[in-house]
């Protein structure tokens, strides 16, 4: 005698669970509300200080968090909470020497910025007179201008050679090795270098601007390499295959194909690689030199650079040393301004030379 199943009954829509409990979206800001009532009720009691306060309010929160989310959703998302929580933690933690350092130099350096500081320089300045930066200011610019001028044909050609032509060859392999030493190497070095190598040609002593220069490339041309090699990897070789079947040899495809679509990228390292060397003080120290005037001839007497200012400033201030330290934060303000304005050039150039996008 055949038997029969009986059919499962089908679920009502009183029956099916369409959506997981969850937390409501203000629930990390309550959570975060009492973290701090709580942690300033035990940093009175037993007398923290405003950064215990913050640690333990930190801590409850990281374990509040995850909790409720357990007991109402889920173990996966107690865990997403819980990593959410430490991202969020480890990015203000980031923020905090950075926001502290500006403030620091906006707070100390703002007074100082007027025409006369931007305009002259510290040549005859006596005591407490102002004087101004304006021959650092030139020299940070002709010695970086030049370090470019060196280091970025350089660096671009040596990028193009190890993607498009050198790859897996030998010698590929030792220049590769040997930009990865060059990343390392303490910026002394770089100008301990320079100095004995100018020291050949001109003799013990020599100060100048160009061999500092020579002493910033040795620092910006593995920057150049690295960041031209990798931008040149995000080419497609669809695009190179078909240039090829196109008949165009190959050093044509290189600086009409593959050149213009990775010259964003290529254009945003080299200006941030000049954002790099342009605050960079041990090289110059060693070769550059120091002068209290304007000195626009890069390849006789010394150049004085704002980071070396801002060095001599501090250390050597003069009397009274409140004049001295003042100018040096005036400067280290006018330096951070000036990389600030490199980075942001550096996405705009690299937005406007982008590869257009058809629709």
């Amino acid at each position: 005698m055949a038997t029969i199943t009986p059919t499962p009954p089908t679920p009502t829509r009183s029956s099916m669970h369409l959506k997981t409990p969850s937390l409501p979206r203000w629930a990390p800001l309550l959570v975060i509300a009492i973290a701090v009532a709580a942690s300033a009720m035990l940093g009175l009691l037993l007398g923290w200080g405003p950064v215990g306060i913050a640690v333990v309010a930190v801590v409850l929160y990281l374990v509040g968090v995850p909790l409720w989310s357990r007991l109402v959703e889920d173990g996966r998302r107690a865990k997403d909470r819980m990593m959410t929580g430490l991202v969020w933690t480890a990015f203000v933690l980031a923020l905090i020497p950075l926001v502290t350092l500006i403030w620091k130099v906006v707070a100390e350096g703002l007074p100082q910025i007027n025409a006369e500081f931007l305009t002259y320089s510290m040549r005859n300045v006596i005591g407490d007179q102002q004087g101004g930066i304006y021959h650092a200011i030139m020299g940070t610019l002709l010695v970086t201008a030049w370090a470019a001028i060196i280091s970025i044909p350089v660096g671009i050609f040596c990028g193009i050679y190890l993607v498009e032509y050198g790859k897996t060859s030998r010698l590929a392999r030792w220049i590769t090795f040997l930009v990865d030493v060059m990343t390392g190497i303490p910026s002394i070095v770089a100008g301990l270098f320079a100095y004995a190598l100018f020291v050949l040609f001109f003799g013990e002593g020599v100060r100048m601007g160009f061999g500092g220069s020579v002493a910033l490339s040795l620092l910006m041309i593995p920057i150049v390499v690295r960041s031209t090699e990798e931008m040149l990897k995000l080419v497609p070789d669809e695009l190179r295959e078909a240039s090829y079947a196109l008949g165009v040899p190959k050093w044509r495809t290189v600086s009409k194909v593959v050149l213009p679509t990775a010259m964003s990228g290529i254009i945003t390292g080299v200006t941030l690689a000049v954002a790099r060397i342009i605050g960079e003080t041990a090289p110059l120290l060693i070769i550059a030199g120091k002068t209290d005037g304007l000195n626009m001839n890069m390849f006789s007497e010394p150049v004085t650079t704002l980071p070396v200012f801002i060095y001599f400033s501090y250390t050597q201030p003069g009397l009274p040393p409140e004049a001295g330290q003042a100018r040096a934060w005036g400067a280290a303000l006018v330096l951070i301004v000036i990389v600030m304005a490199l980075n942001l050039g550096a996405r705009a150039i690299g937005k406007f030379f982008a590869p257009k996008k058809g629709r």
